[in-house]
């Protein structure tokens, strides 16, 4: 009899102390559109239970549409000049003013390069720790995290009195766009630090689909041999209207500049198919694309870690079959 009642009462004692989260999503997004990996994030903080308010500061963001984002309770809105580039110097004041006033118990943002640079300082500054790379959450205080490249997972029990956290975009769905209906406010800007000026940003124009949210990913590792065969993948890539990526190897070696590599210190991908061409597959690699759909795998190195996780492997010339594969989808 008492055993059945603890265990209710451990159960409703978790009900209670879930209505009385409340976690703020800090949107990452250009001034028009949100970067996809929010949407994950909120997915996250929705399942701490409680309210989910989410922060979108920026020069000129009222275009970012998340109201609609099922989910999503509050919407705080910061316009300021200093939010310019998102430079985690000038939002990390913002933040904090933000937990001061709403007394958020958990702060989350997506794991990628905007996150993992805003989270630890706001981290710092409210002297707690953080929890990069989230794929699991069993409660508002335990959470499951990769270690060792991805390799191995981790259960840790977080005792701070606000929990922050990164979330792995490929580990949680994505929020529904629409279906929400969240209220609007706007938040006082803070007072510009003056400790750094953003300048410019050059970017990449492609008409590919953006590596991390691609259906389709195509990557070259260092079996490519320099930079100018690359070609034949961006072909390829272009064919079969997918993204094309890298193994940090071939970053290293200078054949593709670093925003295409994918794995544990560049993007997680996680596309419906991912055709790795000339990569070996170390773990670092690996740990940024084994949540894909299928693997299909190209090297001439039988003993390649690629083809563990592979769904279908192909021992042989890369170029040869690159060739052939380009033949097959222009004759499809």
């Amino acid at each position: 009899m008492n055993r059945a009642f603890n265990k209710t009462s451990l159960k409703q004692l978790t009900g209670l102390l879930q209505r009385f989260q409340s976690t703020l999503v800090v949107a990452e997004h250009n001034n028009e559109k949100l970067t996809p990996i929010t949407l994950n994030a909120i997915t996250a903080a929705s399942k701490l239970g409680g309210e989910v308010s989410c922060l979108v500061a920026g020069t000129n963001c009222t275009k970012v549409e998340i109201s609609k984002v099922q989910g999503v309770k509050k919407v705080l809105v910061a316009q300021h000049d200093s939010y310019k580039g998102a430079m985690p110097e000038e939002l990390t004041p913002l933040i904090l003013a933000t937990q001061k006033q709403f007394s958020f118990t958990h702060i989350c943002a997506g794991a990628s390069a905007f996150g993992k640079n805003l989270l630890p300082r706001v981290a710092a500054k409210l002297d707690v720790a953080p929890v990069s790379d989230i794929i699991e959450i069993k409660s508002p205080d335990t959470f499951v995290r990769t270690i060792y490249a991805g390799n191995a997972l981790s259960t840790v029990k977080c005792n701070e009195p606000i929990k922050i956290f990164t979330v792995r975009g490929t580990s949680f769905e994505a929020a529904p766009t629409e279906g929400g209906d969240a209220a609007s406010e706007e938040v006082a800007p803070t007072s510009p630090t003056g400790i750094s000026e953003w300048l410019e940003q050059s970017l990449t124009k492609s008409d590919r689909p953006e590596l991390t949210s691609a259906k389709v990913v195509v990557s070259g590792g260092r079996g490519l041999k320099s930079g100018e065969n690359f070609k034949l993948l961006y072909d390829l890539a272009d064919k079969m209207n997918a993204a094309v990526g890298a193994s940090r190897a071939a970053v290293d070696a200078g054949y593709v500049p670093n925003d295409m590599q994918v794995g544990q210190t560049g993007k997680i991908v996680a596309p419906e198919l991912y055709i790795a061409i000339g990569i070996s597959g170390a773990i670092q690699h690996l740990a940024g694309m084994k949540d894909s759909k299928t693997i299909v795998a190209i090297n001439k190195d039988p003993e390649a870690p690629i083809f563990q996780v592979a769904d279908y492997g192909l021992v042989a010339d890369l170029f040869k079959v690159t060739e052939c594969l380009m033949s097959c989808v222009i004759n499809s």
